[in-house]
């Protein structure tokens, strides 16, 4: 099959489709929406912002219907919970968590590495800038996974319970992963424009990748922003490339919207007239293209 490749159309047909996009429709099935309330400083940003992106497994109902549960057991400031109660009461509350294949002791285990953390560091983000002076976004990436997973605080904080490194995946490690979970947590750290947070100042927008789920996948090979089949990290370099051409300064705008354009529906990942019919990237797209705008 011939590869697929962007048409020359398709940067202004994505700004139609970013222009026109109902944000606030979305946003409440968003993951991020849990966590937007209850961020009031950098550190609540970073510790809801990890929760909310180690839980982003699943369907976004069930990924919001997990933080509820969770803030249930944190209650009104829950990064404090998390960061400040005893092991001991920590691990008797978070005992019967369960969400997909993440247990409520993993995450008692994150709360664990993060107390340590915080106590010797300000920021997360220093850990990524630490590793992207060496490897760039990648080492950054590397350099933050090896912190979530503990590595540096085995001796304080004890061995990981089963299961729990497989969290934090590297992009640097085979088989090399698309890590969507550590790239969605830095978009939200990163861009300071709506829906997100915008709390880390030293990483450049135009520096982040794709958070690279099914949808974003889909569309992004559907439009020949990828001709990778798999989800992978050159897959997540290939797309964040395409659209660092189309916008240098903030590509991963662009993710919000085409993640939602699939989960809503708006991609029935089918030709469906009634549907693909008002879409934007329509003449883009893989299952339209030279069928002409009447098909």
């Amino acid at each position: 099959m011939a590869v697929h490749r962007p048409t020359p159309e398709l940067p202004r047909h994505l700004e139609a489709l970013y222009r026109g996009f109902a944000f606030e429709r979305s946003l409440a099935d968003d993951p991020i929406s849990s966590i937007r309330p209850r961020t009031h400083d950098l550190r609540s940003a970073e510790v809801l912002g990890i929760l909310a992106a180690t839980l982003a497994i699943g369907n976004t109902t069930a990924i919001r219907g997990a933080l509820a549960r969770f803030f249930e057991i944190a209650g009104d400031v829950p990064e404090r919970w998390l960061l400040e109660t005893p092991r001991a009461e920590r691990a008797r509350a978070l005992a019967p968590f369960r969400h997909r294949w993440i247990r409520g002791d993993q995450l008692e285990y994150l709360a664990r590495i993060l107390t340590a953390y915080y106590a010797q560091h300000a920021s997360l983000e220093d850990a990524f800038l630490a590793g992207s002076d060496l490897g760039g976004f990648p080492g950054g990436l590397d350099a933050l996974a090896h912190v979530l997973r503990g590595d540096s605080a085995r001796r304080e904080i004890g061995a990981p319970p089963a299961g729990y490194r497989i969290l934090f995946p590297s992009p640097l490690e085979l088989p090399r992963s698309p890590c969507k979970r550590l790239t969605l947590f830095l978009r939200w750290m990163v861009r300071e424009r709506y829906p997100d947070l915008g709390v880390w100042h030293r990483v450049p927008t135009g520096e982040l990748r794709v958070p690279l789920d099914q949808h974003v996948h889909w569309i992004a090979y559907n439009l020949g922003l990828t001709a990778r089949r798999a989800r992978s990290w050159a897959a997540v370099e290939e797309v964040s490339e395409r659209l660092r051409r189309i916008d240098p300064i903030d590509p991963i705008r662009f993710d919000f919207v085409l993640c939602h354009t699939g989960i809503s529906g708006d991609c029935p990942k089918e030709r469906d007239l009634a549907i693909c019919g008002p879409c934007s990237v329509r003449p883009d797209c893989r299952m339209w293209r030279g069928r002409g705008r009447a098909a």
